[in-house]
């Protein structure tokens, strides 16, 4: 015979009562998967300036050959997996930004443009989207400040339909990347395939409109109030990174300095094909990299992960970036 306890009959009548619930509970948690993420800011604060981060989404595809010019292929593919990455899949991020400065509104570099939402079929050409999300509007924008004449840095600048995607801001650009690309001579001389390219794609851009608002700016001198250039070429002829500065507070907007950390802060020898001379973008970044080591300083990368914002430290021959937490407060 079963010797049935008080606590056996207790538990058992409990369990009775919880088993309907829990069917019931099951039933109407179900729901349709989202099938897309919450849109894509952060902010954060340099002294009074109010920064917010805006990704403009990510470029996915195969490692393609070559890509890093003097290793092998495998090595790239081990560093891709040391990181947790897939060793064959690249991902490509893009990362602008914006600053609040109390009396502007300041974006640096555009992402990939509106079009390539479309072209993307979503994945990137997120800027404006993710822009509105945060509150902010595109007509809001004073200033537009670009590093250099790639299209992932400044294709934004028009909309789909080739309009004016800042209407009401003025485009300021580096005197020395504007008169290289802009150069007939230059034109004529570069060689074939993506060169050529971004030479065409340059004219396209900075015409019309755009080159009515545009305004050159010189390196080593403050662009804005807060944002300062200093000249960091190889990657590009004339390319730029900004100092943003308030009080005490600083962050070194690096544009292409380096390309995703885990492949080129951690290997700054290494010589992405895009480095139009990378024995110039070596040192540049190298030289880079020393200070951002030697003065603590924060630094926002444009192909970093987003948020995109990192401090960097020394790790046997290169470097390693260290990810800033994400703060619930700004």
């Amino acid at each position: 015979m079963m010797n049935l306890t008080r606590r056996a009959a207790l538990f058992g009548a409990t369990a009775t009562a919880v088993i309907p619930a829990l069917a019931t509970t099951s039933v109407r948690a179900a729901a349709p998967a989202a099938g897309k993420q919450a849109p894509g800011f952060y902010r954060y604060k340099i002294g009074d300036i109010e920064v917010t981060v805006v990704t403009d989404g990510v470029a996915r595809g195969k490692l393609m050959q070559n890509f890093v010019t003097n290793v092998k292929e495998e090595e790239v593919k081990d560093a891709l997996a040391a990181a947790h990455k897939d060793r064959e899949i690249f991902d490509n991020t893009f990362t602008p930004v914006v600053l609040n400065t109390g009396g502007k509104l300041i974006l640096i570099d555009t992402g990939t443009g509106e079009a390539n939402f479309a072209a993307s079929k979503g994945t990137a050409g997120q800027f404006t989207n993710n822009l509105t999300a945060a509150g902010l509007s595109a007509a809001a924008i004073d200033t537009v400040i670009i590093s250099h004449y790639h299209g992932d840095h400044m294709n934004g600048l028009l909309k789909a339909d080739n309009s004016l995607a800042f209407p009401n801001a003025e485009i300021l650009v580096p005197a020395k990347e504007h008169n290289y690309w802009m150069d007939d001579g230059e034109m004529s001389r570069a060689p074939k395939g993506r060169i050529e390219g971004l030479f065409k794609n340059s004219r396209r851009v900075f015409s019309g409109d755009v080159l009515k608002r545009l305004r050159t700016y010189e390196w080593d001198k403050e662009v804005v109030p807060g944002v300062t250039a200093f000249g960091t070429p190889g990657h590009s002829p004339g390319h730029t990174s900004l100092l943003v500065s308030s009080g005490a507070s600083k962050v070194y907007v690096q544009g292409d300095v380096t390309h995703v950390p885990y492949l080129f802060a951690r290997n700054p020898g290494w010589h992405a094909f895009y480095d139009q001379d990378a024995a110039m973008a070596e040192a540049t970044r190298r030289k880079v990299y020393d200070m951002l080591v030697a003065d603590k300083m924060m630094v926002q990368g444009f192909h970093y992960p987003f948020p995109a914002h990192a401090y960097i430290e020394k790790a046997g021959n290169g470097y390693r970036e260290v990810m800033v937490p994400w703060n619930a407060a700004i």
